[in-house]
């Protein structure tokens, strides 16, 4: 089976879980809608709901599909929704189920044909186990679409974010850029990370900093997207794998 999509977007990853994919990649969504595009957003995988007025919700998948311009179910961003709020592997076996490769191939492919721009968040990290014997990592590569990093800035984000993004350029993959996102308040030394992410990433695979989040007390769409390069659209868009002509 060809596993490849023929996509313009980009794959959205992190460092580590919780820290801020699903506001980078709905501040993403609302960029490319204010340019004009068509964006949607996918979160093939998505691991823990809550009851809300007697529906069973995930957040995130909310977060994606209000940022996106596309009209757009909840089923139709989310494509499998799973209860637990732990490593979807896991997440999945506990509902008996198991995680289709070629089900997230077909959402992908149907949304990529309606819009521009199509953001896709990864869950977890680069590599978290999706069944036996793939990850996200190889969910990567069939999207064959270039990777936004996101860098949980805290202790130790130097390492996670190069160790990730030679993960990202060993799968033959682009990483098109990262953005910092201020997860601990009171990360000492701050900006001397950042400055030691800015060189090392941009000499080592040519991925410059798309902008770096401070911590927000309203971290939405808009609050996020107002952080980020003024130059993010331009710089992303000539990354695509596929063009889309303005």
């Amino acid at each position: 089976m060809n596993r490849t999509v023929p996509s313009h977007g980009f794959f959205v990853t992190g460092t580590d879980t919780e820290i801020g994919k699903t506001c980078v990649s709905a501040a993403l969504l609302h960029l490319f809608a204010q340019a004009g595009c068509r964006s949607a957003g996918l979160k093939p995988v998505a691991a823990g709901t809550g009851l809300i007025d007697g529906e069973r919700i995930n957040e995130d998948v909310r977060s994606l599909r209000a940022a996106g311009s596309l009209a757009l179910t909840d089923a139709e961003v989310g494509t499998l929704q799973l209860d637990a709020a732990c490593a979807p592997h896991i997440a999945a076996a506990l509902e008996g189920r198991a995680i289709d490769r070629g089900a997230i191939l077909r959402a992908s492919r149907a949304l990529a044909e309606r819009a521009d721009v199509l953001v896709v968040e990864g869950v977890g990290g680069f590599c978290v186990p999706l069944g036996a014997d793939w990850d996200t990592s190889d969910l990567a590569v069939d999207l064959a679409m270039p990777v936004v990093l996101v860098v949980g800035l805290r202790l130790g984000c130097i390492n996670h974010a190069l160790l990730t993004a030679q993960a990202i350029r060993s799968r033959g993959l682009r990483l098109a850029g990262w953005i910092g996102n201020c997860v601990a308040s009171d990360m000492p030394w701050s900006d001397e990370n950042v400055s030691t992410l800015r060189g090392w990433l941009c000499r080592l695979h040519g991925a410059p900093c798309l902008g770096v989040v401070p911590r927000l007390a309203q971290p939405d769409a808009p609050a996020v997207a107002a952080h980020l390069d003024g130059s993010i659209l331009r710089v992303l868009l000539t990354s695509s794998i596929s063009m889309i002509t303005p």
